[in-house]
């Protein structure tokens, strides 16, 4: 799951600019959420020492009531987060060549001239971190399993859902070519995946990749290979 970070001094612009992000990702179902929307380059900062993935920042150049501003907010970020994706959101045009000054890799620079620009341009910067993402992480994975005998490494492209068992402390592998039980806990399983997995239920934790549908009335996902997993009354209400 990607982090979003919003650091703007403008209640109603910083506002808006969720809003945007929000609707985004609920309507295409994106593997993101907003960790912060906050004024404080402080507490943006302090959000940012206790995480592990890239974020996307969305950060606002004139913090005005700030004692430092966005090119600076943006320094300090990259020393935490440095594949992080950074965006600039501003009033001011010229200032879009501080970024070389500060020597900050921004993959957008984005100008206030009126709200549907900053929509479509927000919208488009999470597409293309989505985009990255996907071709940049996806190869190569592989989540380890130690069976009765054996230790196995299966590529993370290749798994198609993980399911508890009717045996008791262990769960059950699907992939694309074996089925694979062994001792384990879903929630553990779970934090060693990457963003593409998401667990639909209780019992089940599913590749995203390999979904070919959700049926909210029956409460099932349909796989690409025909089969089925369980989808909870929670996940079925998030997808409404």
């Amino acid at each position: 799951m990607i982090p979003i970070y919003i650091c703007e001094d403008d209640t109603m612009q910083r506002e808006e600019i969720a809003s945007y992000i929000e609707d985004y990702i609920k309507i295409e179902h994106k593997d993101m959420h907003i960790q912060l929307k906050t004024e404080s380059p402080d507490k943006l900062l302090e959000s940012i020492q206790k995480k592990h993935e890239p974020g996307l920042y969305f950060l606002d150049v004139a913090l005005k009531t700030q004692s430092i501003n966005g090119f600076e907010l943006a320094k300090e970020i990259r020393k935490n987060d440095p594949r992080g994706f950074i965006v600039f959101i501003t009033s001011h045009s010229e200032m879009s060549y501080l970024t070389f000054t500060y020597k900050i890799e921004a993959m957008d620079y984005i100008i206030k001239d009126d709200y549907k620009n900053i929509q479509r341009r927000v919208i488009e910067c999470i597409q293309s971190v989505t985009k990255r993402v996907k071709n940049n992480d996806k190869q190569g994975k592989y989540l380890t399993i130690k069976t009765d005998d054996r230790i196995l490494h299966e590529p993370l492209e290749n798994i198609l859902f993980i399911e508890t068992s009717s045996r008791a402390h262990r769960i059950i592998l699907h992939s694309k070519k074996r089925k694979i039980e062994f001792y384990g806990k879903i929630k553990e399983i779970a934090a060693k995946l990457d963003q593409r997995f998401i667990r639909t239920h209780r019992s089940f934790l599913v590749n995203k990749d390999h979904i070919k549908e959700f049926d909210l009335a029956k409460g099932i996902v349909y796989m690409n290979n025909g089969q089925k997993c369980l989808l909870s009354t929670r996940m079925r209400k998030n997808l409404e």
